[in-house]
C-alpha cells in the first residue's frame, strides 16, 4: 500500500480536502466466502498546491489492482473499440506513420489501439500488467509485454524493437503512481520527432459534473492541462495540442512532443484560457466540489429510498468500477438495489465490492425486468440506450448530470 503526504511528482506537501471513507478495491468482485477477508483502504483525494496535480493520498499496491484476474475487458464495448480504431487511423493519416515505425501502447488491455495498427501491418508493442487481458491481446496476434511500464521496461523495448515514433496511453497514465518513472521511460524510448498521445478523465469535467465516481483506486491521478504542462516541463516535453473527448465521462487527450518539435494549436490556447478561470491551486475549488458531492449523495439516497418505499424494484445497470465508489460512499446496498446486471463473465454471480449487491447476467435482467434501472455505466449512456430501446420499458435513474429519473 502507498499512503503518502507529499506529491508523487514534485514531492511538495499535499492538501487533502475530503475523504470518501473506507473503500474496497473497485474491481474486486467477490464471492460470499471472500467477504471476511475483503480488503479496504481510505479513499481520500488531495491536490498539490505547487504543481496542481490531483491525486489520491492512499492507493493499494498496484499488483492488487492489475493481475491475472483483471475484471475489465475493453473489447466488450463497441463504442470504445470504434474510439480506438479512429485514433489508430488518425495516427497513420495525420502523422504519416510508416509500417516500420514503432508504436508502443501502455495499458492496452485486450487489444487497444495497437491491435488496429497490427491488423494494418504496422510495427507495434503493447504493455499491460494484467495477465489475463495481456494474454487475450497476445491471442489476437498483438506483440505484448505483460508487465508494468517504467524506464527499465522502456530500455528493454528500445533494445529489442528500437525507438518509438508513437507512444500511446488511453485511460492508463492516471493509473500509474510512479509518474516520474513513466515519463523517464517515455524520454528514453521516444524518437526526437516522436509523439506521446495520452487521454484520461479530465478534472474540469469531474468538477463540473460532480462525477465523484471517477475517483477510485485505479485513478491515482485525475489530470488537467495545467498539471500536465508542469509534469512535461520537467522532461523537456510540451503539450502542443489537446482534444476534448466524450469517453470515460469526459476526457482530455494530450498531444505531447519534445520541446519545439510541433507548433502549438488554437485548441491548446482555448483550453489554457478555460483553465485560467479555475484555480487548481486553491482549497476553495475543491471544497466546492466536496459540497457538491455531499448534495449528490443525499439526493441519490433520498430518491432510491422513495422508490423502494413505493415497493418498486431497482436494478443497477453495469457493474462498473465507478459504482464501487457510489455504493460505498453513499452506503447503498441490497436494501436499495435488488441486483446489478452485467455481461462480464468475471463479475457474474459474484457480489459488488464492499456492499455485496448480487450481480446477475443479462438473461436474468431480461426475465426479471425491474421497474427502475440505475444507470451505473453512465459514460456509455448512448450505447446502452440504443441497445435497450426495444428491450427495457421501465424508468432510468442517474446521478449525472444531477440526480434524476428519465425514461
Amino acid at each position: 500500500m502507498s499512503k503518502i503526504k507529499n506529491c508523487r511528482f514534485c514531492n511538495d506537501e499535499l492538501n487533502q480536502f475530503m475523504s470518501f471513507g473506507k473503500m474496497p478495491i473497485a474491481n474486486a468482485f467477490i464471492t460470499e466466502q471472500e467477504i471476511e477477508s475483503e480488503y479496504f483502504f481510505e479513499l481520500a483525494p488531495s491536490f498539490c498546491p505547487s504543481c496542481a496535480l490531483f491525486q489520491l493520498i492512499e492507493q493499494p499496491d498496484p499488483k492488487m489492482l492489475f493481475h491475472e484476474n483483471y475484471a475489465f475487458f475493453a473489447g466488450t464495448s463497441i463504442l470504445m473499440q470504434k474510439h480506438f480504431e479512429d485514433l489508430s487511423n488518425k495516427i497513420i493519416e495525420y502523422y504519416d506513420l510508416k509500417p516500420n515505425d514503432l508504436t508502443v501502447e501502455i495499458g492496452n488491455n485486450d487489444g487497444g489501439m495497437v491491435e488496429y495498427l497490427k491488423n494494418k501491418g504496422f510495427n507495434h508493442v503493447g504493455v499491460d500488467p494484467s495477465k489475463n487481458v495481456a494474454d487475450a491481446a497476445s491471442r489476437k496476434g498483438v506483440n505484448m509485454l505483460n508487465e508494468f511500464f517504467n524506464k527499465e521496461t522502456a530500455a528493454r523495448i528500445k533494445k529489442e524493437y528500437g525507438e518509438a515514433k508513437i507512444f500511446l496511453a488511453a485511460n492508463t497514465l492516471a493509473h500509474i503512481p510512479d509518474i516520474n518513472s513513466v515519463f523517464e521511460g517515455i524520454d528514453e524510448l521516444l524518437t526526437e520527432d516522436g509523439l506521446f498521445i495520452t487521454e484520461d478523465p479530465y478534472l474540469v469535467n469531474l468538477l463540473e459534473k460532480t462525477s465523484y465516481d471517477q475517483i477510485y483506486d485505479e485513478h491515482v491521478f485525475i489530470f488537467n492541462l495545467t498539471a500536465m504542462n508542469n509534469v512535461c516541463k520537467q522532461y523537456d516535453l510540451e503539450v502542443f495540442d489537446v482534444e476534448y473527448l466524450n469517453t470515460a465521462g469526459g476526457s482530455l487527450r494530450y498531444y505531447i512532443c519534445r520541446n519545439g518539435k510541433y507548433p502549438q494549436t488554437e485548441r491548446l490556447s482555448q483550453c489554457k484560457e478555460k483553465e485560467q478561470t479555475i484555480n487548481f491551486y486553491s482549497y476553495k475549488t475543491y471544497m466546492l466540489f466536496k459540497e457538491n458531492c455531499e448534495k449528490s449523495k443525499n439526493n441519490l439516497v433520498s430518491l432510491l429510498k422513495k422508490i423502494k418505499n413505493d415497493k418498486a424494484t431497482i436494478a443497477g445497470y453495469g457493474a462498473t468500477s465507478k459504482s464501487t465508489t457510489i455504493f460505498n460512499y453513499c452506503d447503498i446496498g441490497p436494501e436499495l438495489i435488488d441486483y446489478i446486471t452485467d455481461t462480464t463473465l468475471t463479475k457474474i454471480n459474484k457480489l459488488s465490492p464492499g456492499k455485496h449487491i448480487p450481480i446477475y447476467d443479462y438473461k436474468y435482467f431480461l426475465s426479471n425486468m425491474p421497474e427502475y434501472c440505475y444507470l451505473l455505466a453512465w459514460n456509455h449512456k448512448v450505447e446502452i440506450m440504443e441497445k435497450e430501446k426495444n428491450n427495457y420499458s421501465g424508468k432510468w435513474v442517474t446521478h449525472i448530470p444531477g440526480v434524476k429519473i428519465f425514461e
